[in-house]
């Protein structure tokens, strides 16, 4: 069923047997903790010699934002078909000093187009390990596609497409939405744009 002129509709979580287009516009948490460094206390003995003056410290090395292609995603796809990195954005999305990975991931198909999810990658547990999902922006159960996926300062922006009713073809969305996800205090925060437009 379309919805009715001026209806605000938001990005569901899809029900079962329904895929309708349902508001929700409920603000996505994250589960981001920031660490405190601590500085180690000088364990040297003091001497009354001087000690040498110590070399003036370089610039620090810029760190790499996590590498979308070597995360683990929670996507089931068919027996054979792996998971495609359809776009990814990298910066400071929570003001941490650190950079962060948001990406768009589908299962691979040669037809039709699977349903995307969005999620935030950051820094791997241990050194050499896979980036860790911080927090899923969209989820694939609720068969949405993503395009004009970017990056604006620390803003992630894009349009979000889905479907009016379950009798609309998964391979041609007729709702379309623009979203933006910001880091507010300790979280991102969804913003839908304007009520969905017919695609």
């Amino acid at each position: 069923m379309q919805p009715s002129a001026g209806q605000d509709v938001d990005l569901p979580h899809t029900r079962a047997r329904s895929v309708h287009w349902i508001t929700t516009a409920a603000a996505v948490g994250a589960v981001v903790a920031a660490l405190a460094a601590i500085q180690p206390a000088d364990a040297s003995p003091r001497t009354r010699t001087a000690a040498a003056p110590a070399a003036p410290a370089g610039p620090a090395a810029p760190v790499a934002p996590p590498d979308p292609l070597a995360a683990t995603y929670p996507l089931t796809c068919a027996p054979g078909s792996e998971p495609d990195v359809v776009s990814h954005v990298s910066g400071d999305l929570d003001g941490d000093g650190r950079p962060e990975t948001a990406v768009v991931v589908r299962c691979h198909s040669d037809t039709g187009t699977p349903p995307s999810g969005v999620y935030v990658l950051t820094a791997p547990a241990r050194p050499g390990g896979p980036p860790k999902i911080a927090v899923t922006l969209v989820r694939p159960q609720d068969d949405r596609q993503v395009r004009d996926f970017r990056l604006e300062g620390g803003t992630v922006r894009a349009t979000v497409l889905g479907f009016s009713s379950d009798s609309v073809p998964r391979c041609c969305p007729d709702m379309s939405r623009t979203y933006s996800w910001e880091w507010r205090g300790d979280r991102y925060v969804a913003l839908p744009g304007p009520a969905p437009n017919a695609v």
